[in-house]
């Protein structure tokens, strides 16, 4: 099944089971936690969590959700960058609402680049199968050089991540915009069944990848940092869990195995899920006094339009300067940029009342942020993280989380 299919299939189960209310066309906005707010009977023993302030999208108000205990899975934020594997809603949300929160976070450095996808890129980057390269396709530049071989011996056969920088390379070198794909070399009818969505999505496309090479680019995959939590899912606030890719488990280290992120998904998701229920019968029915959400003092602005260019902005800053291969002088530049934008667009949130897309540009503008943070904090190459600056890997220093 596709991860479509499956969401459509739980989706299904859960609005047939009367016990569960799913609210559509909610949006969470910041979570609700005990220094936020004024405790009634109930001491604090430290940060909890009761529930969220989410945004009506139909009736266009906040309302306020109190829960006993909160379940982060929103996924990862390959929308802070300009070409992405991942849908228009990863756009860090979890992640963000857990660092307003003060939750412990760590790794944003390490976010994995799938080396190809179909250029020019849709809304969303199609992801070309690194089944392909291993089938016999092989990377070549637009007047048909094979290049892999100069970066690698296991040639086109080497992992994402060297593959995504050897492209990366030849692009800045040659000045352009894609590479080629080729697999021309084999047997049409073989391609064809064993590719058969891939050459569909490309005969769509204008493409036949059993006679002309196909023109891919790296794009954001998969963020391999995130809420910080224990093998239960358990992160440090006390009633907030987190699973999914929005999650920092530890299982994927610098880099990611692809198959782990069923780890992530499924088996720490099953044991929060377990370890949640359990909390659930211990916690006191009293809820503290939340206070309502306030718009007072906001407006509608005209100058909403001339804020959305923040967005792209931002996502052209972090592909060329916080990408695949990063340096020092790249990424100081990239912080200073960024942390106008994201001034400008704090005071526009403070100023107007609250909507999708003003709540997303705050929170890719925030992943951007730490980011870019933590590439600036490690002083070295490894996994996902490649500085030119410091080429090397550097276990005597570095070799541990980088945790905000």
């Amino acid at each position: 099944m596709t991860g479509y299919e499956i969401e459509k299939a739980l989706v299904g189960r859960v609005r047939e089971c009367p016990d569960i209310q799913l609210l559509e066309n909610h949006m969470a906005i910041d979570l609700i936690t005990v220094p936020k707010v004024r405790e009634r009977k109930i001491p604090p023993t430290g940060t909890r969590c009761w529930g969220v302030y989410a945004l009506d999208q139909n009736r266009g108000v906040v309302v306020t959700i109190l829960a006993k205990v909160v379940l982060l899975c929103t996924g990862g934020a390959g929308r802070v960058y300009l070409h992405t594997t991942n849908p228009e809603i990863a756009t860090g949300d979890g992640v963000a609402m857990a660092y307003r929160a003060g939750a412990k976070l760590a790794n944003f450095e390490f976010m994995q680049f799938h080396p190809t996808t179909l250029y020019p890129p849709r809304n969303q980057s199609f992801l070309i199968s690194e089944a392909v390269r291993g089938f016999g396709g092989v990377l070549r530049t637009q007047d048909g050089q094979a290049f892999m071989g100069e970066y690698s011996p296991m040639k086109d056969l080497a992992p994402r991540d060297v593959v995504a920088r050897a492209i990366d390379r030849e692009l800045k070198r040659r000045g352009e915009e894609y590479v080629l794909l080729d697999i021309t070399h084999k047997e049409k009818d073989e391609v064809k069944q064993r590719f058969p969505h891939i050459y569909d999505t490309l005969m769509e496309a204008g493409i036949d990848m059993t006679s002309e090479p196909i023109p891919v680019v790296p794009a954001a995959h998969y963020m391999c940092g995130g809420v910080v939590t224990d093998r239960c899912g358990r992160s440090s606030i006390q009633g907030l869990y987190a699973a999914g890719e929005v999650a920092m488990t530890g299982v994927h280290g610098a880099n990611r195995l692809a198959s782990n992120s069923l780890l992530e998904a499924v088996v720490f998701a099953a044991r929060a899920a377990e370890t949640a229920s359990g909390e659930l019968k211990e916690v006191s029915d009293r809820y503290p006094s939340v206070p309502r959400w306030s718009d007072e003092g906001t407006m509608n602005h005209e100058e909403w339009v001339m804020i959305s260019h923040d967005k792209q902005e931002i996502q052209k800053l972090m592909w060329d300067y916080v990408g695949i291969v990063r340096t020092d002088l790249r990424l100081v530049r990239a912080q200073r940029r960024i942390d106008l934008i994201a001034e400008e667009i704090n005071s526009f949130y403070w100023k107007t009342p609250v909507s999708e897309g003003i709540l997303e540009l705050r929170n890719i503008a925030l992943l951007a942020q730490l980011i870019i943070f933590c590439a600036l904090s490690r002083r070295e190459s490894r996994g996902l993280h490649y500085n030119t600056d410091y080429p090397d890997r550097d276990d005597s220093n570095w070799l541990k989380d980088t945790l905000i």
